[in-house]
């Protein structure tokens, strides 16, 4: 009596060898722009996913081998359109660059004077190409720039602080993005924290109580992405510094966002300069730069600090690479030169509401004629990324009919993806973060979007 054979194995019998396939002229222009190796694998992957479901046609077969191999190859890093209102995207990549700072990352990127003295044909030092740019900027005496603002404070406390305490308010132990802590911070440095006063109230007088002879600085961490309001109670910096100068400390305040122009109640670094001996603050917030740690000094006892900190093991690990020098300079440039509007950060942050609803207004007439039903709603936009906390800005939404979320994932998953926000149960996009010239790609991908959802 004869066995029958499982499905299974008549499957695996029906199947062509891996071998036999990328040998077929269907696969030849693949393994030209791909390489033999890659699409034997691909190959391999598709035939192994036919064994466990059904056998496909050889036409069928390279086309879902070609669709594996291109979407393995397309890069994770896409650019997408921002309709979210939100500046500061931390998801997005937070501040745009400007178009001087992506011009000079493609002059950086082939070979330059990174560390070259073209006048004498010695070594250079790569700091020294935005040094004196933050020192007209800021009118101060010394800059380093490191990776990021966190780098910038963990720098300084080991550089300076090491084995030795550092006075901070409870009520400034942030939190910032990917869940890491000031506490944290200090810890890494080798630092000792002592903790004053509560989370609400912190007085002149718990910092003074606070002082030993083991005691190397005050420390002030602002707040930036969050208000406490209601019975508070804070230290101002000015009485900050008098303390440090009684009992011969140093003061370090983190800015955080870093508002190098006066804006709602934010703190500038122009102030925080005038009082503390050494100021750290992020390039790719409210500066509008790419992520970086800037750190600054104008009092005597803050230019050696920051001579030691660049002279700390430390700071070698976290230097900034070419790429983020080059749009620094670009950025400090156009900073310098007063071309505030030509910075996307600056710009949106500015942007008045009357030419938001002349946009909005726009928009919505040409998405009409595309048969895409809108409504115009006021909203607010917001400055994002830790900044400006419980500052909004006004604005025009454009909010689109039809399901919500449904509209929202479409976009998302669009060519380019577009980022919008919901909104009293609406799917909306906000122009204010909308880059120049992207406006007709926002229509065709909003377009497309609503048709796939509501057809």
């Amino acid at each position: 009596m004869h066995r029958l054979r499982s499905p299974r194995v008549q499957r695996s019998q029906s199947l062509p060898a891996v071998g036999r396939l990328v040998n077929q002229p269907a696969y030849a222009a693949l393994v030209e722009e791909f390489g033999r190796v890659r699409v034997v694998e691909a190959i391999r992957e598709q035939v192994a996913a036919e064994r466990d479901d059904e056998v496909l046609d050889d036409a069928e077969r390279s086309r879902r081998v070609s669709a594996r191999l291109r979407a393995e190859s397309a890069p994770r890093l896409r650019r997408v359109i921002n309709a979210s209102g939100v500046i500061l995207h931390t998801n997005l990549g937070r501040a745009p660059l400007s178009r001087a700072a992506t011009d000079a990352l493609a002059i950086a990127a082939a070979y330059s004077n990174l560390e070259l003295d073209l006048e004498t044909g010695r070594r250079g030092e790569r700091a020294d190409l935005i040094k004196g740019l933050l020192a007209r900027l800021f009118v101060c005496e010394a800059a380093l720039v490191v990776n990021n603002n966190a780098a910038a404070v963990l720098l300084a406390l080991t550089a300076l602080c090491k084995g030795r305490e550092v006075v901070i308010s409870r009520g400034q132990l942030v939190e910032i993005g990917g869940s890491f802590r000031m506490p944290d911070v200090m810890r890494m440095s080798g630092a000792r924290m002592v903790e004053v006063g509560t989370t609400n109230r912190t007085r002149a007088s718990d910092y003074e109580e606070a002082v030993t002879s083991r005691t190397a600085a005050l420390l002030r961490v602002h707040t930036s992405n969050y208000r406490v309001s209601g019975f508070t109670e804070a230290v101002s910096l000015t009485d900050m510094e008098a303390i440090a100068r009684r009992h011969d400390l140093l003061l370090i305040d983190d800015l955080g966002s870093g508002a190098a122009e006066p804006m709602a109640d934010e703190p500038t670094v122009a102030e925080s300069l005038r009082l503390s001996d050494v100021v750290t603050f992020s390039g790719d917030k409210l500066f509008g730069g790419p992520q970086a740690g800037v750190i600054l000094a104008r009092s005597a006892r803050g230019i050696e600090a920051v001579r030691k900190m660049s002279r700390h093991p430390l700071a070698r690990a976290l230097r900034i690479d070419k790429l983020t020098l080059a749009a620094m300079e670009a950025t400090l440039r156009q900073r310098l030169a007063g071309h505030l509007e030509e910075i996307p950060v600056e710009r949106m942050l500015r942007m008045a509401i009357a030419d938001i609803r002349r946009r909005a207004g726009m928009w919505s007439v040409k998405l009409e004629e595309r048969g895409v039903k809108t409504t115009l709603i006021p909203g607010e936009s917001a400055a994002g990324g830790g900044s400006l906390p419980g500052h909004a800005l006004p604005t025009m939404l454009i909010a689109l009919a039809g399901p919500a979320s449904r509209l929202a994932t479409a976009l998302r998953r669009g060519d380019p993806p577009l980022i919008s926000r919901i909104e009293k149960d609406a799917c909306c996009i906000d122009p204010r973060t909308v880059l120049r010239g992207e406006d007709e790609e926002l229509i065709d991908a909003v377009e497309a979007a609503v048709k796939s959802v509501l057809k």
